[in-house]
């Protein structure tokens, strides 16, 4: 996976207060960024109209004159080429129903003033880095596989990091939107690996990824006589209704219910809105059985003429 270094990072921010504009810019030049800052959320959407390829993250402020954060994200999500790119909404409210709000809108990260600089470089980096891994998904998308628009049913078995990520490129593209299913897919089977067969636990996630050691761990537990036999399994169907994916691990299961949801609890760590992705912008419906090791995934297909 591509890693982006802060001075190849592309950050648009977008905030009226001077004060806060300041302390934005300080924060991330001294950490190698180079951001381009306007003052209202107007000025921000024609900025990101005009080029919707030229930025890796936004940074925005959710009260703002002229045009408010919120309203901006939404234009975003209703745009075909900036509705993945992630958006960081910052705001000096850390209320439940403001947090909820956020995220339903599309903000999968968010801020509280006054900032912390090192939680800000670390949202920033960490939302710069999975818009880029999604930007490989779509140059493997772009590569063709356009005849799997014929398979009616196959099953995959697989093991690793890269074997799950390349299954979702070839799967996506038997889907109505590829780019959104590639997501989606992605992060069930990379859920199933990590979480199912290697036991890695939300908690141990967040610790392993604020010290970017997540796919060396990985690494290392595949390598584990415990773990060397267990795989991943995704069995595609279609019928004239719909598409679906069953994916299947060999772990203990998961309490799926904390994750299918928005918690605002989580709103302000770095992962851990996978599923709630997934379920929003790549499937119709997600099912999760039993414990957790079974999901399945639902594409409606529209209806023929």
């Amino acid at each position: 996976m591509q890693i982006l270094a802060p001075e190849d990072t592309r950050v648009l921010v977008v905030e009226d207060n001077p004060l806060d504009r300041k302390l934005l810019d300080v924060h991330l030049t001294s950490h190698g960024y180079a951001p381009r800052i306007v003052t209202d959320g107007a000025e921000a959407w024609a900025i990101l109209e005009n080029e919707p390829e030229a930025f890796d993250v936004v940074v925005l402020d959710r009260s703002m004159p002229v045009m408010g954060g919120l309203e901006l994200l939404g234009r975003m999500k209703e745009h075909r080429k900036l509705r993945m790119v992630p958006v960081i909404l910052q705001t000096a409210s850390g209320s439940r129903d403001d947090v909820v709000e956020g995220l339903r809108a599309g903000a999968y990260y968010y801020l509280t003033k006054p900032y912390d600089a090192d939680m800000l470089v670390a949202v920033v980096n960490t939302a710069a880095n999975d818009y880029a891994e999604y930007r490989e998904m779509q140059e493997e998308l772009r590569k063709g596989l356009h005849v799997l628009r014929l398979l009616q049913e196959a099953t995959f078995v697989l093991q690793t990091v890269k074997q799950a990520r390349d299954i979702a490129a070839i799967l996506a593209n038997t889907c109505p939107d590829p780019s959104a299913a590639v997501v989606g897919l992605t992060e069930l089977l990379l859920n199933a690996i990590e979480h199912g067969n290697l036991g890695i636990t939300y908690e141990e996630k967040s610790q392993l990824s604020t010290r970017e050691e997540w796919n060396a761990e990985v690494e290392r537990r595949l390598k584990l006589p415990e773990n060397a036999s267990k795989r991943v399994s995704i069995q595609f169907q279609r019928d004239d209704q719909e598409i679906r994916f069953t994916i299947r691990d060999e772990g203990p299961g998961f309490d799926w219910k904390r994750f299918i949801e928005i918690d605002p609890r989580r709103a302000f760590d770095t992962h851990g809105r996978g599923i709630v992705m997934a379920r929003s912008l790549s499937f119709s419906s997600i099912e999760y059985k039993a414990g957790g090791n079974e999901v399945v995934a639902r594409i409606a297909l529209p209806k023929a003429a």
